[in-house]
């Protein structure tokens, strides 16, 4: 406990609480010839804001288990266990979408397709453990200079595939290590981040004004398009987008470096810190129940977007926070939370 970094529990917190925010305001974003400008305005700044969200939470990842020396089993029960939670939590969403919410779900694509959308996450994450033990041994054996030749690659191959995703292209064969996505650059990136986090010469204050530029601009960019089409325009929201990862790095950067690298709170703030970390994944998990029990019957026009986003994301953080606290309670809760 004494040697926990607080730094990476903050992003912790601050990620899983943008997850929600991102899942409420795109119910309103996506409403965005139903609603208001003001409204419209609101969620997307809220939407866009929020994004670093899923960068931060892989580059956690990274940053935590990348400069580690585990053996094959310590990786193969994370593997097992992220695998468990993708079953238990698919069967759930398939019973909760067909008996509940009258839609048609095929659980025996399962390999291919998420029973809910948002358990994308675990899809992305779990092929990265799975080559994790590679990784971590390739990590020991790198040098500065090769850390800075993998980078420089990976940047580039990473804006590659989101232009040429935008002219509808793709390689004809993937990146090796890097694959298709963004997401295995953004796992190394956070144990790079935290490896030369003290060589990092820029200030906090330029690291939170290039985050708060890159996001202001994404946020023009998109309501402009979205403007100019007609409807709302979420290319620039993707996480592979420059903007995004632009924000995302100087984010986790910025929060990063505070306190030296070494934030310090009471032991009262720990323990809460601490208990909301721990019950973190299961709330992301969770909330899309009672998120689409409130799409279910409220549309984004019956009530204002003013209103709806904070209040309703407090709720469902709160009833989500309470499900998972007692559900760890049980025997069995920890292995699906």
């Amino acid at each position: 406990m004494k040697n926990k970094n607080y730094n990476m529990e903050l992003i912790r917190t601050v990620s899983f609480v943008m997850v929600i925010i991102i899942h409420v305001t795109n119910y309103y974003c996506r409403a965005f010839t139903n609603i208001k400008t003001g409204e419209y305005l609101f969620s997307l700044t809220l939407d866009v804001v929020s994004r670093v969200s899923v960068p931060c939470f892989f580059m956690l990842s990274g940053a935590l288990l990348l400069g580690r020396e585990e053996s094959l089993k310590k990786n193969g029960s994370r593997l097992f266990r992220f695998l468990a939670v993708l079953v238990f939590w698919s069967i759930v969403y398939y019973f909760f979408n067909v008996y509940y919410m009258g839609t048609d779900v095929d659980l025996k694509a399962i390999l291919f397709v998420p029973a809910e959308p948002h358990l994308w996450y675990l899809y992305a994450t779990i092929p990265i453990y799975f080559v994790l033990p590679f990784f971590q041994v390739m990590c020991r054996g790198m040098d500065e200079k090769l850390d800075r030749a993998f980078l420089a690659m990976a940047s580039i191959a990473g804006v590659f595939l989101y232009f040429s995703s935008l002219i509808q292209e793709e390689a004809y064969y993937d990146v090796p290590i890097i694959g298709d996505r963004i997401y295995t650059f953004y796992f190394f990136m956070g144990y790079f981040i935290l490896k030369y986090e003290k060589r990092i010469t820029w200030s906090s204050r330029r690291l939170f004004l290039i985050f708060i530029g890159s996001t202001a601009l994404n946020v023009i960019l998109t309501a402009f398009i979205s403007y100019v089409s007609g409807d709302h325009f979420e290319r620039l929201m993707e996480y592979g987008c420059p903007l995004v990862a632009i924000s995302g790095l100087s984010f986790f950067t910025w929060i990063i470096r505070m306190g030296k690298g070494r934030i310090e709170f009471g032991p009262r703030a720990k323990r809460w810190i601490d208990t909301w970390c721990r019950c973190s994944f299961g709330i992301y998990l969770i909330h899309i129940l009672f998120l689409d029990n409130f799409k279910k019957y409220v549309k984004p026009w019956d009530l204002t977007a003013w209103a709806a986003v904070p209040l309703l994301t407090a709720e469902i953080l709160g009833v989500s926070f309470l499900c998972i606290y007692l559900l760890q309670k049980l025997p069995f809760g920890k292995y699906i939370s």
